[in-house]
């Protein structure tokens, strides 16, 4: 069973196409590294996985479930809102910007969603949390505000609570991007974490390093289509398409 299948996935803005055709199969604890110019389609293909944009074509599988399913705009297939619902609820996502509440301390923002959506006790929701803190390294910060932290632990509290939903799939928008230099490496590490104990991953990003650090695959995009795919020796080292190569090169010497 694979945990995410995308065939022919087309999005368009307008008469813009960002997406063009794009099929992507992630299997159980992989994890997937998409990586790519500004404005490729990345961060918009991942957000056609949790319904966050709605596709014009193709058709979108979680575990081998058929979510969705559009030819030129028209939608060929519903799931009823219910089964749909459950699907999403295993797909977490991380973005760019953390969104945290500001009001709300830093043990509440990761057990909102349980009690509020997953109708977990306030106590079996404390008890995660403190957990899933502990395991990013914030154990010391559960009562502290968001503004009182630091960008890299603002994400950190962001993966936290994307965990407290227990899902099976994590997708990350380039999670680093806001961050200042020095914190990346902080959130990084704790994504490596969740990789070796055998998340689903899908992860947009810049940081070449952890691509080719952690990824089991790279996916480079360009000009909204999946151009070369591979495992992180054949993209870095081994690269095909002449876009491939001058994508490496302006980045690796950057």
């Amino acid at each position: 069973m694979s945990m995410i299948r995308t065939e022919n996935i087309c999005k368009n803005f307008g008469n813009l196409q960002v997406l063009k055709d794009v099929s992507l199969t992630v299997e159980p604890k992989e994890v997937v590294c998409i990586i790519g110019p500004s404005g490729a389609g990345k961060s918009t293909y991942l957000r056609t996985l949790n319904h966050l944009e709605k596709i014009n074509n193709g058709k979108i599988y979680i575990e081998d479930k058929l979510l969705d399913h559009y030819e030129n705009g028209e939608r060929k297939f519903k799931l009823p809102a219910h089964e749909r619902q459950q699907a999403l609820l295993d797909v977490g996502m991380v973005f760019q910007r953390f969104n945290l509440f500001p009001h709300r301390t830093v043990i509440e923002n990761v057990m909102i969603a349980p009690i509020n959506v997953r109708k977990v006790s306030k106590e079996a929701a404390h008890e995660k949390a403190v957990d899933l803190l502990n395991r990013v390294g914030l154990g010391d910060k559960l009562n502290v505000y968001p503004a009182q932290l630091s960008g890299g632990q603002q994400q950190r509290v962001a993966i936290a609570r994307a965990l407290a939903m227990e899902p099976k799939i994590m997708l990350f928008d380039e999670p680093t991007s806001a961050l200042d230099p020095e914190l990346v490496g902080e959130v990084l590490s704790v994504m490596k974490k969740l990789a070796e104990d055998g998340m689903t991953m899908v992860v947009v990003t810049h940081e070449m390093g952890f691509a080719r650090e952690v990824a089991d695959r790279v996916i480079f995009m360009a000009d909204g289509k999946i151009e070369e795919e591979g495992t992180p020796q054949q993209i870095f080292q081994q690269p095909k398409s002449d876009r491939l190569k001058q994508f490496l090169k302006s980045v690796i010497s950057a």
